[in-house]
């Protein structure tokens, strides 16, 4: 009927500017009931049927398109992962504009225990829409148990090679499918220090390990505790000394033996490896350099072992940790002012600035439109915009701008690693999760905390790698 109604209204607008034209009488609009009775009328039912146009693909995805017209306002996505505390308020800060532009209400639930908690939620049916995964080799099991969305049907792979390099994309490549998206990359070969203080005190920054121990013999001759150390992190405690061993593998043997070690081709009893653990423990096991002492490594929180650099004057000056250990720092310390950073420096010069490195990967277990188009928003840039202004969050997209980095010290870790003369992975996220999430950071803990020895530490996670 609207077809016809459209008709009528055309014949009078074209009689209407005949008059005006012309001045002549209205003999056209005499013939509009021809019009109103022509066969097309009775086609008019169809045309009122025809949907509306489709929103126009985004390169992400449709769905990303549908929920910014508001298509998919009122649904839910669920999604778990590690981030609790401030880390959990930056990364909500993050996707709020998201969700009030396209009334999808994503509800994030952190969690210590996420590490052993999300496999008990996924072979139990109970998956979140998305869970963030710190460690990629628990996420490859849920990879092989079928549990996982694969990202190349919701993703546009054109979009993932645009926007992602091809050491991220490859990571994500897990069984021959894309498991997930790297979304949050940590630089971890870094040690911050109370900035006013060290520089009044006269202290300069040290380019080589022998320089750094240099140092960490000068500022316990002066009285004061060198290193702020703590491994305390709930379930996954241990995680921090896993970091140290990876750092010092680096630097003191070649990637190829990092790559075997991670592979478990090299084992943890191994001179390699135990020539790597001497560095650490000449810093960790000496009360001394440790604020603390020894004893006190395992029961201080990692999130807490910088908080003492901050006390007036410091009551301990150099942290080892990964960038995001600013969102830990309190809210006052001004980067560059306050708090400095400098490179973990090497030992061995042949293995040149090597870079330990990890990141969060986002992974898919629930298929509906709203869950795709949030999947679609978190490979862009945009998605993590808030959190690199905020602090304490290098984004791994391509269109995540530079000139994001308000804050000095992480721009200078986004810098690191690109300069970096090799790159490499967190090898406990990398290892098989029954190792890199459990004997690994288990058996370091009892060896700091001296409940067992170095030999049975080693011989111990060995004996656990899966056959």
């Amino acid at each position: 009927m609207k077809k016809v109604i459209w008709q009528t209204l055309a014949v009078f607008v074209v009689a209407a500017m005949l008059l005006t034209a012309c001045g002549s009488p209205a003999p056209v609009a005499t013939e509009a009931p021809a019009a109103v009775e022509a066969p097309a009328a009775t086609e008019a039912p169809a045309a009122t049927e025809a949907p509306a146009a489709e929103v126009e693909a985004l390169p992400q995805g449709q769905e990303l398109a549908d929920a910014y017209a508001g298509m998919y306002e009122g649904t839910v996505v669920t999604m778990a992962g590690p981030f609790v505390d401030a880390d959990q308020v930056l990364f909500e800060e993050s996707v709020a504009a998201f969700e009030k532009a396209t009334g999808i209400d994503i509800q994030y639930s952190g969690s210590k225990e996420f590490e052993a908690s999300i496999t008990i939620r996924l072979d139990g049916g109970d998956a979140p829409d998305i869970a963030d995964f710190p460690q990629p080799g628990l996420l490859s099991n849920a990879v092989k148990k079928g549990q996982v969305i694969d990202l190349s049907t919701v993703i546009e792979p054109a979009w993932m090679e645009q926007n992602f390099s091809e050491a991220w994309r490859g990571m994500a490549q897990m069984d021959g499918i894309t498991a997930g998206i790297w979304t949050r990359a940590n630089g971890k070969s870094l040690v911050f220090y109370p900035k006013k203080a060290f520089d009044a005190a006269g202290y300069t920054v040290p380019e080589t390990w022998d320089e750094m121990m240099t140092l960490t013999k000068q500022i316990a001759a002066d009285g004061d505790t060198p290193w702020c150390i703590g491994i305390e992190s709930g379930a996954a405690t241990g995680w921090t000394m896993t970091d140290w061993l990876e750092d010092t593998m680096l630097r003191t043997t070649t990637p190829e033996n990092y790559d075997k070690w991670v592979a478990g081709e090299l084992k943890f009893d191994s001179p390699e490896v135990r020539t790597a653990l001497k560095y650490v423990t000449d810093i960790w096991f000496n009360d001394a350099y440790v604020y603390g002492g020894r004893a006190a490594i395992t029961t201080t929180a990692f999130s807490d072992a910088p908080t003492p650099m901050f006390n007036e004057p410091p009551s301990c000056w150099l942290h080892r940790q990964g960038n995001f250990i600013t969102s830990f720092f309190p809210e006052s310390a001004v980067a560059g002012e306050d708090y400095g950073m400098f490179y973990l420096p090497p030992i061995d010069p042949a293995y040149g600035k090597p870079v330990l490195g990890a990141g969060d990967i986002y992974a898919m277990f629930n298929d509906r439109p709203e869950v795709r188009a949030v999947m679609q928003y978190f490979s862009t840039g945009e998605s993590v915009k808030t959190w690199i202004e905020a602090g304490g969050m290098i984004g791994t997209h391509n269109d995540a701008s530079l000139d994001w980095y308000g804050d000095p010290i992480t721009r200078g870790v986004a810098e690191m690693l690109q300069n970096a003369t090799t790159f490499r992975f967190d090898a406990s996220d990398l290892m098989p999760s029954a190792v890199g999430a459990g004997t690994f950071w288990k058996y370091m803990t009892d060896y700091v905390s001296g409940s067992i020895d170095e030999d049975t530490a080693l011989m111990q996670i060995d004996a656990s790698w899966p056959k």
